[in-house]
């Protein structure tokens, strides 16, 4: 087409300006997913929680991010419905890109841990409703998303629930907590072992080359577990009765849970960097193909070499400008975190993703955390829990699929009569 043969150079380059926006408002808002708690229970210093997502995060997105990413999220449209006006579709991601970067930012600014899964599939909703007509969109995929609100911060804070009460009842209200610990800890190590492998594998590794099966996934997972229980009993098995607390508070039971969380942390956030990379990278990808293909349209786009780094890039820089924000909304506002309580929150949210991923059920690993860390502070009664700035997240949610289709009706609006 005239058009791309054109302007074909400067699409491509307000793609890639517009995919780094949107990575840089991922960073910004999703480091929160793995960090909140470590920071919130004070097992890591701020600056500590961003050294090490910037490492696992980059290290996600650039090592396992794929060499291919469907070029529309989700199925939220059906991309036949482009082979006519292959232009409608490049100004509509551009557009998508644009809209869901600038909501991530306004919203980590301040403070929201909002969804950058619902953030992209809003804005992708909104283009196509005016671009193509209503029709062109899955109605049936944002239903799910929309069901995906209450049903897994339920089921995620549900499970932390049982978790930390679990810890409670096994080991800190008891007559001996060290003696109980040196039972019971090593089997939350392997658990913590068996379910952050399954998250790597699943979640992290599949698109390098490691296609497991299922049962194959299983299996491995409950080896690394079990190589953790053991390490763990010998570790635990060193605590002492009076051992002293330390400049945070914590004795040398709340460290190994300190530990623990740590490592559910770094699973969590290599495992982020590698999924949600795609939010960014997939209509950028898709630009780029239809692009260089004179308006072919395809389901799969290869990536060009230059676009996994470019995302990378994009979310190491949002995390280390702005995401101390949502962190500490995640970690310190929402309820009293002490790390058995953080570790509790990380656990139920690595198992909710893994339910999710083996069900198909639609997830934002933003709202499982958060709905975990709420199951944390429900555990100890509705009191310990900050209900304003519950309230303010739950608003923010909600709004998040509206305004990413109003922004990105309004900026296809103009991308179109630029290009007329």
């Amino acid at each position: 087409m005239t058009l791309f043969t054109e302007y074909g150079f400067i699409l491509i380059l307000l793609a890639a300006l517009f995919g780094f926006f949107m990575a840089w408002g991922i960073g910004a808002n999703d480091v929160a997913n793995a960090m909140g708690t470590s920071v919130g229970s004070r097992a890591l210093t701020i600056k500590q929680a961003l050294i090490v997502a910037v490492v696992f995060e980059f290290s996600g997105a650039y090592l396992a991010g794929g060499q291919v990413t469907s070029t529309i999220r989700k199925g939220i449209v059906d991309i036949t419905a482009f082979e006519s006006t292959p232009e409608l579709l490049v100004f509509g991601m551009l557009a998508s890109l644009i809209a869901a970067g600038a909501w991530l930012i306004i919203a980590s600014w301040r403070g929201w841990p909002v969804s950058t899964t619902h953030s992209i599939v809003g804005a992708i909703v909104g283009f196509a409703a005016v671009g193509l007509g209503t029709e062109a969109v899955q109605w049936g995929k944002v239903v799910e998303i929309v069901g995906s609100w209450v049903i897994t911060p339920a089921i995620s804070g549900l499970i932390a629930f049982g978790i930390f009460v679990s810890a409670q009842k096994l080991i800190f209200d008891t007559a001996d907590p060290i003696a109980r610990a040196k039972k019971w800890v090593p089997v939350y190590m392997f658990l913590c072992g068996f379910v952050m492998s399954l998250v790597t594998i699943t979640k992290g590794l599949k698109h390098v080359g490691l296609d497991m099966t299922g049962t194959q996934s299983f299996f491995v997972s409950l080896g690394v577990g079990l190589v953790v229980l053991v390490i763990g009993s010998v570790v635990v098995g060193k605590m002492q009765e009076n051992d002293e607390v330390d400049d945070r508070g914590f004795g040398s039971l709340e460290r190994t849970f300190a530990v623990l969380m740590i490592v559910t942390a770094c699973s969590m956030a290599f495992a982020h960097g590698s999924n949600d990379v795609a939010n960014a990278i997939g209509p950028l990808a898709a630009v780029v193909s239809v692009v260089q293909s004179g308006g072919e349209l395809a389901s799969k786009a290869a990536l060009a070499w230059w676009i996994l780094p470019l995302g990378a890039i994009g979310i190491v820089v949002g995390l280390a400008m702005l995401g101390a924000r949502v962190i500490r909304t995640v970690g310190q506002r929402i309820t009293e975190l002490t790390p058995s309580r953080g570790f509790a929150a990380e656990m139920a949210t690595a198992s909710t993703v893994i339910l999710a991923s083996g069900t198909g059920l639609p997830i934002s690993t933003t709202q499982t955390l958060v709905g975990a860390v709420l199951g944390v502070g429900m555990a100890r009664g509705i009191a310990a829990l900050n209900l304003g700035v519950v309230r303010n997240i739950v608003i923010s949610w909600i709004i998040t699929l509206p305004i990413g289709a109003g922004l990105s009706i309004l900026f296809f609006y103009i991308i179109r009569s630029i290009f007329g």
